[in-house]
């Protein structure tokens, strides 16, 4: 079996990653679970590298002879797209591939909170979504681009590493910019970006202070940024924010965030009863008490605001998990494990 046949598995059964290991099978991984490839032995130095090195030309494998790990995109025909991770492990060539699809999903085919359909029309400021890798992040982004691209006639600059899903241009145009190909850093390409003329900017990931501070600057200056975080609530976004910044600079990047910042999405998938995979969010469209937090550094009150304003599309991931129980898609334990506040979800469900 070569690598071709296990792409075209994982596409066929609806996984996403696929692992590949010294020492086992290759692993896919389907609705979360982790499944060894039927047929296939565990995998050595050599068949590692046979099923590892067409997935790579000439130049990454040269960037990946001497980093010893690199990160791209591989086109799999037409079936999809998948993000590449080739790094060393004990001493031995290892990859882990997450498959993009071939098409973009809907903000109503993902079942999407409502605040994408207000967020595709928004001309500036900030917006974040944010949790951990695999949780659906990029695809609820490329839902919402797509949708601000079928419906707006705007400049769509994406900074990506590496770009993900490919976007044709609809009624607005596109340039997808990617890391180490057509860009050296976030921060380089985020102050380009305001020479580029720009309606909104995606960024792939805002992982430095650097680059967050670049990407606020350019929602300062009128444009509507997109970018992601590897955060949980919604008020943790806004102290991880905070808090990457040095201590002297933190008081003025308060300010800023406050001004800037429209939304928080944080989300989580699932296994879905039945199978599949159903995703729970928590929403902070950010209002003016919200604002006054921030500014004030008390952002531990940020979730009473998210409870007694859910009537403006706020939400805590608790009641999101509870409207899935309620339609038993998913287990009381995955929802209680997946909850940014146990206790609180337990003394809902009366235990």
């Amino acid at each position: 079996m070569n690598i071709f046949d296990i792409l075209g598995m994982l596409v066929e059964r609806g996984g996403s990653d696929i692992h590949l290991l010294a020492g086992v099978p290759p692993i896919m991984r389907i609705d979360g679970d982790l499944v060894p490839v039927e047929g296939v032995g565990a995998l050595g130095e050599a068949e590692l590298d046979i099923l590892i090195s067409p997935l790579m030309n000439e130049a990454q494998k040269k960037v990946f002879a001497e980093k010893w790990e690199h990160d791209f995109a591989y086109q799999f025909a037409d079936k999809g797209r998948f993000r590449v991770n080739v790094y060393m492990a004990r001493g031995k060539k290892s990859a882990a591939l997450r498959l993009i699809p071939a098409q973009i999903r809907t903000i109503e085919e993902l079942n999407l909170p409502p605040i994408f359909n207000q967020l595709a029309l928004m001309k500036q400021g900030l917006v974040l979504v944010t949790g951990p890798t695999g949780e659906g992040k990029s695809t609820s982004l490329a839902a919402l681009i797509d949708r601000i691209n079928s419906t707006r006639n705007e400049h769509i600059l994406t900074i990506e590493d590496p770009i993900e899903f490919i976007y044709e241009p609809k009624r607005s145009i596109i340039s997808q910019r990617e890391l180490n190909e057509d860009t050296q850093t976030w921060a380089a390409a985020l102050r380009s970006a305001l020479r580029e003329d720009p309606n909104i900017v995606l960024v792939g990931e805002m992982r430095d202070y650097e680059t967050i501070a670049a990407a606020i600057t350019v929602a300062e200056t009128g444009h509507l940024v997109l970018g992601t975080l590897h955060t949980a609530s919604a008020a943790q976004t806004v102290d991880r924010i905070i808090d990457s910044f040095p201590a002297h600079q933190q008081a003025q990047i308060r300010q800023q965030l406050a001004q800037t910042l429209e939304a928080v999405v944080s989300q989580r998938l699932l296994k879905k009863n039945g199978g599949g995979r159903v995703a729970a969010f928590e929403v902070m469209s950010v209002n003016n008490g919200v604002r006054n937090l921030i500014r004030e550094s008390k952002s531990y009150q940020i979730d009473n605001i998210l409870q007694t304003t859910q009537d403006e599309g706020n939400i805590l991931i608790e009641t999101s998990l509870l409207n899935l129980l309620q339609q038993n898609l998913i287990t009381r334990e995955d929802a209680l494990r997946t909850a940014f506040r146990p206790e609180q979800l337990a003394r809902s469900l009366g235990g």
